[in-house]
This record gives C-alpha cells, sequence and structure tokens, in this order.
C-alpha cells in the first residue's frame, strides 16, 4: 500500500525500489561481471550463472522437460531468480518495498511455503533452492522483529537494500 491507501500492482515506489535493485543491473556495474541480453552472467568471460525474472523461470523449467503444472496447482512468480552454477543453486530473490504499513506484512510470512514450492519443482532438476527477501528499510523497524526472526527460522533469508555477492556464491574480485 502506498500513502493515501492505494496500492497493488500500480504501486510505483515499489517497482521503483525493485528496479533500483534489478540483479541484471547490479551485476554489470560490477567488476569483471557482463550480464548478456540472455541473461546469462559472466566474471572475466566465464559463465558463473543465469538470472531468470518472473515468467523466464518457467521458460527455464519448459526448457528441461519440467510441466509445472503436474508439480504445484499454481505458478509463483519470482521477482528475480539467479541459477548460480559453481553451487548448483537457484536463488530466488523477492524484493519487499514499505512506506506505510500493509499487505506486504503478510506476504513475508509466506517465504516457508514458497520455498517449498520451489524445492518441488526443481528437485526433478537436482537444483538446491535459497529463499531470499530483498527489503527496504521500512522493515528494520522493532515491529518486524518477530517476523524476520521467523524467516530464518525456516531457513530462508533477508537482505536490506543490496545482497552480497558472496551469499550467493558469485566469485568477488
Amino acid at each position: 500500500m502506498i500513502e493515501g491507501g492505494v496500492g497493488g500492482s500500480n504501486t510505483r515506489t515499489g517497482l521503483v525500489f525493485e528496479g533500483k535493485v534489478d540483479l541484471a543491473t547490479f551485476l554489470n556495474s560490477q567488476n569483471g561481471y557482463f550480464v548478456d541480453k540472455n541473461s546469462q552472467v559472466f566474471f572475466n568471460d566465464e559463465l558463473v550463472a543465469q538470472i531468470f525474472k518472473k515468467y523466464k523461470f518457467y521458460d527455464f523449467l519448459e526448457s528441461k522437460g519440467v510441466e509445472w503444472e503436474g508439480v504445484i496447482s499454481k505458478r509463483l512468480l519470482p521477482d528475480d531468480s539467479i541459477y548460480v552454477i559453481v553451487n548448483n543453486t537457484f536463488f530466488i530473490i523477492e524484493c519487499k518495498f514499505q512506506k506505510v504499513a500493509g499487505s506486504v506484512d503478510e506476504k513475508l510470512q509466506t517465504c516457508d511455503f514458497k520455498k517449498k514450492q520451489y524445492q518441488k519443482l526443481l528437485s526433478r532438476l537436482n537444483m538446491e533452492v535459497e529463499y531470499i527477501y530483498l527489503l527496504s528499510d521500512w522493515f528494520k523497524k522493532p515491529e518486524y522483529r518477530d517476523v524476520l526472526n521467523y524467516i530464518i527460522s525456516v531457513g530462508c533469508r533477508y537482505y536490506f537494500e543490496y545482497i552480497p555477492l558472496q551469499i550467493l556464491g558469485l566469485p568477488i574480485k
């Protein structure tokens, strides 16, 4: 929700936040990294990862012969995801921005379910799954302590404003 009580898919501040932390843009700005038009991530000319946003995640599954409809009952659309080759891990990254109290509060409590759904999908490809929230500073408030503790307790993670490359297992200079 935005100030004034209007929220949902037209929330501009959320889109700006998600654009600000776009993984491909971020990686392209890092020393030694290049993301090509197919969202393949190179470090010093070596392919190290591939990025998938929203529906592109399902294009990837389909290309590998995984029919999601036979595995889960409803499609989940990751804000961003990256498959890191060296550690055979898919990192699902959900960006959450907030300026006033609203529906995102409850969405943070769904990470355990969503991680398990992604694990069902990617277990067919023998891939590991990590589920990470990328949060705006709004969630540093004391009233979010319990939900942030819950996120950790169910094996998910969260970071504020950015995710360090070493967390993803990507090379750093």
